[in-house]
């Protein structure tokens, strides 16, 4: 079954056409990465694509129903959910309260916030905390944790909404090598299980080529590729954009190119 899809999607900024055209599909339960260089038109599509921007045209359909023109907050209630490359908690918080925060607003409980919020949803904040692995932490100050703790706390509050499509921003931003690979890792049993798709963005290659079921490739506003890994790995235009020439992460050990 197909989750998302986008048709046509344009945007300008003045005379720079940040999306040309741009058309996609996201299957079901899928992991489909979207990679290129710096200003290749990649936060511009995700923008439009949870409703922060408006395309100039264009398409983008979760399960059948139209959303172009919808406020974030509409589309994050028909149930697409977002991280950021920046994580964005609230810093004085403990780590189960930054939970309960995000499902007081999924269960439209927010003005239930004073006096008696911190009994509200412990249990089901509990339950996503295990699910990343951050129960331990749960009463930590959320100002005190390292980098990717953050990353898996980002995690459990984006799927609070139990959300149907997850756009994941630089998911792995920020993280030490062995810390990329275990979020992903975790992210991928999380979300197939759950039967969550999932577009994400990701400057490590590594990262990409492990985990994405698909790739796509953008450069200038325009989709150049898309296909397994491998076939984008053997994309001539695809090394021509990275690398200059050569092969685009052969068999030797893995090289990062610039998202």
């Amino acid at each position: 079954m197909t989750a998302l899809v986008v048709q046509d999607l344009r945007k300008s900024f003045g005379g720079v056409e940040a999306a040309k055209g741009i058309t996609f599909t996201v299957a079901e339960s899928e992991l489909l990465a979207l990679i290129g260089p710096n200003g290749a038109g990649k936060s511009t599509c995700f923008n439009m694509l949870n409703g922060q921007l408006k395309p100039d045209s264009g398409s983008i359909k979760l399960f059948g129903q139209e959303i172009v023109g919808k406020r974030p907050r509409e589309v994050w209630r028909m149930g697409v959910g977002r991280t950021f490359q920046i994580t964005a908690t609230f810093g004085s918080m403990t780590v189960i309260e930054n939970v309960q925060m995000a499902l007081l607003s999924h269960h439209r409980r927010l003005r239930a916030m004073i006096p008696f919020a911190g009994d509200l949803y412990r249990d089901e904040a509990w339950e996503l905390l295990e699910l990343v692995g951050m129960a331990d932490q749960a009463g930590r100050a959320c100002g005190t944790l390292a980098y990717g703790d953050l990353k898996r706390l980002e995690l459990a509050i984006a799927l609070a909404n139990q959300p149907r499509v997850l756009l994941m921003d630089e998911p792995t931003a920020g993280m030490a090598p062995r810390e990329r690979v275990q979020l992903m890792q975790l992210t991928a049993d999380i979300v197939r299980a759950r039967g969550v798709s999932v577009l994400f963005t990701e400057h490590d290659m590594d990262v990409v080529f492990t985990h994405a079921d698909r790739v796509m490739v953008l450069n200038r506003g325009e989709l150049i590729a898309q296909g397994s890994p491998q076939e984008v790995r053997n994309n001539s235009d695809v090394q021509s954009i990275y690398l200059g020439s050569g092969a685009l992460y052969g068999a030797e050990p893995a090289m990062e190119a610039s998202a």
